[in-house]
């Protein structure tokens, strides 16, 4: 039982055939548009020139009609029919065929009458429409005669097109011989060139065979000035390299654990450092965004404009400092932010959260509400601002449409007796489930799958949140939460601890 040969087409065949088919489709292009252009000319030619002699017709018949006897159109095209039509003929150069208004022969300047069936044609003129008839290489030119917007026949102008289609032929041979000529050259010198670049490759194939059965080169396989030469060299330099690392691969190989595990350790800040600066980043976008949408609906209200204007520039900026503050940490493989605490005036600043978050709220259709009063507090106003507006955020993420926000502060003593100041986001949301409650603080912890796929949530705003907190001094946590909602209380420090002082 014989087995059947699989047939194999190397690159050398592929790329013959690809060059061919390139040839032959440009051939066939060029061809085609140079044929199309020559058969539009002839026609774009043919139809000026009978235009021009039926206006020349026109002008003679009507001078005829208008000099002569008054009478009407058909017996004027009867009585001088033949005789107009032999003048039209010596005028134009070309056998005419005079026919009155019923379609009627009136005259012609051939010397036997014309057989051609022009009904069809005739009913164009009679509508005011010029007609060709085309009948091998002869070509009938059909035109209305008028006398201002009275017709008086049709004239009929014979044409020869055995030239112009004898010219066509003769250049379309022409491409076609040139065309063949062209492919078969260029096939040939495209093969003789894929054949010899195909070969090297072959070479080089085998070289790098050679490397693999553990054989290293003692030269390039391929000495050659271009890409192929290069790969040759790059091939040569490759092969003494892994003979070198071959030799020194044991010593390396605890170097390059040790070198794992602190890329590991780079990885894992690395990861952290990216939630925390997506989340910075989220809340100045998701207001930007806000506003965009506003801007987008309510275009032409002018005060909306101006507030546009001023929160998108100040959430431009704050991006522009946080990606600045970002690209120094990173080039210093620093993967933490810096904390610069000072007195901040915390009505302000809480005003101004609950400005960024509205928008938001407004279009998820939550209320926001602030019972605020005046007070300082020791903070980072960067990180302070990024606390409450995450907190805000899970208010309004997580809350149910209809609910409300409520944002406050109050002063309060912390368990040593220092004064303390108490922030404290309340929601009417759906509740954090008390099996979770434990966990919420937790890096990349989400109370459900789908709330977070759904809310976009990645598990690292309310780590972020206790991070920062705590580097103020400070503290968060979940006061209360349940079905009517959850309230998040943030603790800070009056004053400045005593070692900052």
């Amino acid at each position: 039982m014989s087995r059947r040969r699989r047939i194999r087409i190397g690159l050398k065949g592929k790329l013959s055939l690809l060059l061919a088919l390139l040839l032959a489709a440009v051939v066939a292009a060029l061809s085609a548009q140079a044929l199309s252009g020559i058969r539009d000319d002839q026609q774009e030619r043919l139809e000026r020139t009978f235009a021009r002699q039926a206006e020349a017709a026109n002008l003679r018949v009507r001078e005829a009609f208008l000099t002569g006897e008054r009478v009407e159109a058909k017996p004027f095209m009867e009585k001088n029919g033949q005789r107009l039509a032999v003048d039209l003929g010596e005028l134009s150069g070309m056998p005419v065929t005079l026919y009155d208004t019923d379609g009627v022969l009136a005259g012609t300047s051939l010397p036997i009458q014309p057989r051609t069936d022009a009904s069809d044609a005739l009913a164009y003129t009679a509508q005011g429409v010029s007609a060709y008839i085309t009948e091998g290489d002869a070509l009938l030119y059909l035109a209305p005669l008028y006398n201002a917007d009275q017709q008086l026949g049709t004239v009929q102008f014979h044409a020869s097109l055995a030239e112009q289609n004898a010219f066509y032929e003769r250049i379309r041979d022409l491409f076609l011989y040139a065309g063949l000529a062209v492919l078969a050259g260029g096939f040939l010198i495209g093969y003789l060139y894929v054949h010899r670049q195909v070969n090297v490759i072959r070479r080089l194939n085998r070289a790098a065979q050679q490397i693999g059965r553990g054989d290293y080169l003692s030269r390039p396989p391929v000495r050659r000035r271009d890409e192929l030469g290069e790969l040759a060299d790059g091939i040569y330099d490759m092969s003494g390299s892994i003979s070198t690392s071959v030799s020194q691969l044991n010593a390396e190989k605890r170097k390059l654990m040790e070198a794992i595990a602190r890329l590991s350790e780079l990885e894992r800040q690395q990861k952290q450092f990216i939630g925390n600066i997506s989340h910075e980043l989220k809340t100045p976008l998701t207001s930007i965004r806000a506003y965009a949408d506003l801007l987008e609906m309510y275009g032409d209200d002018p005060e909306l404009l101006a507030k546009a204007r001023e929160r998108i520039g100040m959430e431009a900026a704050r991006l522009y400092e946080l990606v600045e503050k970002a690209l120094q940490l990173s080039a210093m493989d620093v993967y933490d932010f810096e904390t610069r605490s000072e007195q901040v005036e915390l009505a302000p600043l809480l005003s101004e959260a609950a400005e960024r978050i509205r928008v938001k709220a407004d279009a998820a259709g939550i209320r926001v509400e602030s019972q605020l009063q005046g007070g300082i507090v020791w903070a980072d106003p960067d990180n302070l601002m990024h606390i409450v507006l995450n907190l805000l955020d899970n208010a309004v993420k997580y809350n149910v449409p209809g609910g409300k926000v409520t944002l406050s502060n109050r002063q309060a003593s912390g368990d040593d007796g220092s004064a303390r100041m108490i922030v404290e986001v309340a929601d009417t949301g759906i509740g954090i489930p008390p099996e979770a409650q434990a966990r919420i603080f937790d890096p990349f912890f989400t109370v459900s799958g789908d709330r977070s796929r759904a809310t976009g949530g990645t598990g690292l705003g309310l780590s972020l949140v206790r991070s920062l907190a705590e580097k103020q001094g400070g503290a968060v946590r979940l006061a209360e939460s349940g079905p009517s909602g959850s309230r998040f209380a943030l603790e800070l420090p009056v004053a400045a601890p005593a070692r900052e002082s």
